[in-house]
């Protein structure tokens, strides 16, 4: 019998569809082994292979005399590899073992494990494991397949509370966090990062590039083993300008008053380089990086308030510097003119007293800056007019910010004639007497009158305070550097500039600063009590110094929160840290040092 043509063409058709087939899975084998051989290479070692990240060192902040006050060490963390057969009640009870063993949170472990169990994917569940930890955890290891100890980069602050506000703290990423690192592989959801100061500011500059271990699992996602240790690269060092001499000066110091709040700053006139820079109460930020065994001996509680920059306090009579500028540039009361001081000034409805209520008797200009007579500068004030005084306090830019790289800095509050006529309201004499001594409603922070104190001692010229002086890579390469900006230029005469110096230098060698006098060098400074309607008055002492013949080489400003008397609460401070600046320099002479103290006139 013979096939019809409609068989024939079936049959054809079917060898050719098994030949297309065939010619598809030859196309595919070839794609696959060929083409895309090291994409579904690199596919099968990912589905055998786990990466434990591994922190590498954050970059180290060091002192200009090269002393690290932020670094690292050894810290281990406790990876848990999923076993399918591990039962609901091992895992609670090695969960509660693990958190036993590294003071972690018993609930927190439990959840990490379900969750490494259920997407059979490695976690890590308890990290900044100290050494009784470790030997427990270890023991733990023989019992308990499947949990493995990592060694990792832990931050180290060697001098806890030292320079705190300025170099801020690290810890764990949190959501807000997340938002900004996400897209960095270098972050995952258990790093550590800055959250305040340098440490949050040049966080890209610290943080290094994290090593890993690459471990090979089965198809369960059980360890099988270690096949490579990746090591991490360091971040950046950053270099500050501070001095750590200065500021260990300036922590002591502060440390050693009764009172519970207070600010030491230390500038380079010639540059605006901060050299000190001492809060009270600081912070250990160790408290947050710390051994968790250790964790214990922290207080949590504790002050992020940066009063440096962000305290606002009446000037009181540290102002009469610029109150004094005014008075010889006006050219309205001569240096030599006298006031005679009874101990109170009458205003006519209201009696204004003197810090002094003996009185002072005749005052003029050098007597009353060195004594910090109140009433030669109401007279002064009154003779003169207040816009003279509001002008000089405009051209050291009181009112504005000074620029330092420190969050949250006030502005404080410029007050004056033209200032109260820009909000339509009255200018009354007591404004008038007020804004003489620094008082009523002008306002500064302690950054400010430091940086007042530099200009002064610059003669005029006013920077932008800084304290990074370089970051450097772990190979030495320079990344980026700090360099003076200079913001303005206050204009003055020189018989202005010389009578203020004489003056500030009458304040702490027979006047209210007698307590910051120090031999063989010379010191100007100035005293300040600010009135508080809330408790006892804040003590002020601004002063800069040199040695003969030299430009002043530190200006400094501390101010003392119910310290009642810049002469006795805050001068010391600032004589130690003047004293520390220059104990290098200072070449004594034969006679015995005069004890600072005696003949002392507190303000």
């Amino acid at each position: 019998m013979i096939e019809s043509g409609d068989d024939f063409n079936r049959f054809d058709f079917l060898w050719l569809a098994v030949y297309f087939i065939i010619f598809v899975f030859l196309i595919k084998i070839i794609n696959m082994q060929v083409i895309k051989y090291s994409y579904y290479r690199e596919m099968s070692d990912k589905n055998r292979t786990q990466i434990i990240n591994q922190t590498a060192p954050r970059g180290k902040i060091i002192t200009r005399d090269g002393v690290t006050m932020a670094s690292n060490k050894p810290s281990f963390s406790l990876i848990y590899f999923p076993n399918p057969q591990n039962s609901q009640q091992t895992i609670r009870k090695v969960a509660h073992l693990i958190a036993k063993y590294s003071d972690s949170d018993g609930k927190k472990i439990y959840a990490s494990i379900l969750k490494s169990q259920g997407a059979m994917k490695p976690v890590k569940i308890a990290d900044r494991l100290g050494a009784s930890s470790i030997m427990n955890l270890s023991e733990l290891k023989n019992f308990y397949q499947g949990l493995e100890l990592i060694s990792e980069a832990n931050r180290f602050y060697p001098y806890d509370n030292y320079l705190s506000h300025v170099i801020g703290y690290v810890g764990k990423i949190d959501s807000n966090d997340w938002k900004i690192y996400s897209s960095d592989l270098n972050y995952s959801m258990d790093t550590f990062v800055g959250k305040t100061g340098l440490e949050k500011l040049y966080e890209g500059k610290f943080k290094g590039k994290d090593g890993g271990l690459y471990m090979e699992v089965d198809h369960r996602g059980r360890l099988m083993r270690i096949m490579d240790s990746r090591q991490g690269v360091p971040g950046c060092d950053v270099h500050l300008t501070v001095d750590f001499k200065m500021q260990d000066a300036a922590e002591k110091a502060l440390a050693s008053l009764p009172y519970k709040r207070g600010c030491a700053i230390a500038l380079e006139p010639a540059t605006g380089r901060i050299l000190a820079y001492a809060v009270k109460p600081g912070f250990d930020p160790n408290m947050f990086v710390n051994y968790k065994e250790d964790k214990k001996e922290f207080d949590v509680k504790f002050d992020e308030f940066n009063i440096g920059v962000q305290g606002t306090y009446p000037p009181a009579s540290v102002f009469k510097m610029l109150s004094t500028i005014a008075i010889l540039e006006s050219g309205k009361v001569r240096p030599d003119e006298t006031f005679y001081c009874p101990g109170f000034y009458d205003a006519g409805d209201r009696i204004f007293k003197c810090w002094e209520k003996k009185g002072h008797k005749e005052v003029d200009l050098l007597k009353g800056l060195a004594h910090s007579c109140d009433v030669y500068y109401y007279n002064a004030a009154y003779k003169m007019g207040p816009l003279a005084i509001e002008t000089a306090a405009r051209k050291f830019r009181i009112g504005l910010k000074t620029g330092v790289d420190l969050p949250g800095e006030k502005s404080g509050n410029l007050f004056g004639p033209t200032v109260r006529a820009s909000q339509k309201s009255y200018w009354f004499i007591g404004d008038t007497l007020n804004l003489a001594i620094g008082q009523g409603e002008t306002l500064v922070t302690p950054m400010q009158m430091a940086v007042i104190t530099a200009a002064i001692a610059g003669r005029g010229a006013i920077y932008r305070p800084y304290y990074v002086e370089k970051i450097v890579s772990r190979d030495g390469e320079l990344v980026t550097g700090g360099k003076p900006e200079k913001l303005s230029q206050v204009e003055l005469k020189e018989e202005t500039w010389d009578l203020l110096y004489k003056a500030l230098k009458s304040v702490v060698d027979e006047g209210t600063g007698r307590q910051a006098w120090i031999k063989d060098l010379e010191v100007y400074g100035k005293t300040g009590t600010a009135q508080n309607p809330h408790g006892k008055d804040h003590a002020w002492f601004v002063a800069f110094a040199r040695r003969v013949n030299e430009a002043p080489g530190v200006a400094v400003a501390v101010l003392i929160e119910h310290g009642e008397h810049g002469s006795s609460a805050a001068a010391p401070v600032a004589r130690s840290v003047i004293k520390a600046f220059y104990e290098d320099k200072i070449t004594p002479a034969p006679e015995k040092e005069e004890e600072a103290g005696e003949a002392v006139i507190v303000e």
